[in-house]
């Protein structure tokens, strides 16, 4: 599981053609480089969808809540179940409708 706080600064529109990138650091230490698949919105809540780019095919995506404090955006593990699973269930929609 990745910590808790995960910064990513970017200055783009979502809607973008070419690959965004975004280091992790998980609870060890490590750095771990993630590509972003997609960005969504849920009761004016924004979430990111990471794959791990070293494998995208063979790893399971990450799902993460985009936060803001003080103009800079960071990504956060989320805790409530029944936001995770609102949150899952408008992500497997997004993947149906692919």
């Amino acid at each position: 599981m990745m910590t808790k706080d995960h910064h990513h600064d970017h200055d783009h529109d979502h809607e973008h053609e070419h690959e965004h990138k975004v280091v992790l650091v998980d609870e060890n230490g490590v750095e771990k480089e993630f590509t972003i698949v997609t960005w969504f919105e849920s009761d004016s809540k924004e979430y990111v969808v990471l794959v791990a780019s070293d494998n995208p095919e063979t790893e399971e995506g990450v799902i993460l809540r985009v936060e803001e404090e003080n103009g800079e955006e960071f990504l956060v593990d989320i805790e409530d179940d029944e936001e995770w699973n609102k949150v899952l269930s408008i992500y497997e929609k997004l993947v149906a409708e692919n």
